[in-house]
């Protein structure tokens, strides 16, 4: 696949998913209502926060315009960052990388810009889709929909603990959605991955000089050596025919 077209794939299938998955808990869900998937491992969860990923909170009127601000920026800045990237023929997997990163903060957007104009509130109630009514919020103060809740671990932690001593432990706490899911997976694969991504030229070079001169020298100037001594036996074996054949012409002379 050409580079150009990997962040618009990457970018389609996370839109897709992160936003039918939205609205579908949108539309079919209230507020706080759980579904079991698989068992207490994995719940379908549905809340909603003004905040950062991974429901942490980032609120206040102030707070979530300046948030959604900064998330418009920062898209841009991505946005111009991948196609850079492009255009220089970096590493593919490092562009798929950069592009799941870019595709999910851009879902998340999608909820704060639009969300508030789009839907109703979800509090005892499903949310309706462009309700008479109008919408719950402006543009740019709607709610980030969460829902996938993997609570794999749960227990109590020891009464000695100070603080947290007989409370609750779970892990995975956090809800989250597709979009905070693409911008994890991108960055840790970044971070992974990141010497396949970011070849140094200096170790390289140094694994060179390290090499026997044998060994770096190229494979044509080997092969022409090997042949050398070839030609030279044979050039030496051809001298005394031509002498013989010089005295058996003074001889019949």
């Amino acid at each position: 696949m050409k580079r150009k077209h990997i962040p618009w794939l990457v970018l389609l299938l996370v839109l897709l998913a992160d936003q039918v998955s939205k609205v579908l808990v949108k539309t079919n869900m209230t507020l706080g209502e759980s579904i079991p998937v698989l068992g207490n491992w994995f719940i379908i969860h549905f809340t909603e926060n003004y905040g950062m990923a991974f429901g942490m909170e980032f609120s206040g009127e102030y707070g979530k315009l300046f948030l959604s601000l900064f998330r418009i920026l920062a898209v841009v800045l991505i946005g111009w960052y991948l196609h850079r990237l492009v255009l220089k023929k970096a590493h593919k997997g490092f562009i798929v990388c950069v592009s799941l990163i870019f595709a999910g903060a851009l879902g998340n957007i999608i909820d704060s810009a639009f969300y508030g104009l789009l839907f109703n509130e979800s509090h005892g109630q499903v949310a309706q889709f462009l309700p008479e009514e109008g919408g719950y919020g402006t543009f740019l103060h709607g709610k980030v929909v969460d829902m996938l809740h993997f609570p794999v671990i749960t227990g109590t932690f020891p009464s000695w603990l100070p603080f947290l001593g007989d409370q609750p432990f779970i892990f995975f706490r956090p809800v989250f959605n597709i979009a905070d899911a693409a911008i994890t997976i991108g960055v840790f694969a970044v971070i992974i991955f990141q010497k396949k991504f970011f070849p140094i030229p200096g170790k390289q070079h140094a694994a060179e000089a390290a090499l026997p001169a044998e060994d770096k020298q190229p494979a044509e100037e080997r092969q022409s050596a090997q042949e050398a001594p070839a030609d030279d036996h044979a050039d030496v074996a051809g001298a005394p025919a031509s002498h013989e054949e010089e005295q058996e012409k003074n001889n019949s002379a």
